[in-house]
Formats: structure tokens, C-alpha cells, sequence
């Protein structure tokens, strides 16, 4: 484990790196952002739990924007 990681990266019980889902997942950049920012929500001092979620629901908005640019639809209830 990379000691230049902060802890609030890393899960608890499997020490498992937020970077290292996203990777297995095979995530867009923006959907491992979103990851990132949830698995770190109310973790990181001095941030609040709050800042973080709303990070994460812009990587999704950005997220919904490139595939809207890429395929030109847009579909589901959530989309704008």
C-alpha cells in the first residue's frame, strides 16, 4: 500500500484504494470522480460530508453530459 495515499481513500476492512475500484470497474473519469468523492464523504478533516456529495452529483451531471454528447440522446427520468 502506497503510504502517499490519504487514509481516506483507502477502505477500513479490505484497504482497498477508491482508485483501485474505479480501475476494476473500468469507470469513466467522471463516474471514478464520483466514486472518490463518496467514498471519502464526512472522511476528510476539515471537509464536509455535504461538499462532497455534491462533488460527486456534479461528476454524474458531467457525466450524463458526455454521453448525451456522444450518442446525441438523452433518456431516463433524471436527465435535464
Amino acid at each position: 500500500m502506497n503510504k502517499n495515499i490519504p487514509s481516506y481513500y483507502i477502505g477500513k476492512t479490505h484497504k482497498i484504494e477508491a482508485r483501485k475500484v474505479a480501475e476494476d470497474f473500468e469507470l469513466t473519469y467522471n463516474l471514478g470522480s464520483c466514486l472518490k468523492y463518496i467514498l471519502r464523504a464526512g472522511k476528510k478533516e476539515g471537509n464536509p460530508p455535504e461538499q462532497d456529495i455534491r462533488k460527486a452529483i456534479n461528476h454524474l451531471h458531467f457525466e450524463l453530459d458526455r454521453l448525451h454528447a456522444e450518442t446525441k440522446v438523452k433518456t431516463g427520468g433524471l436527465a435535464q
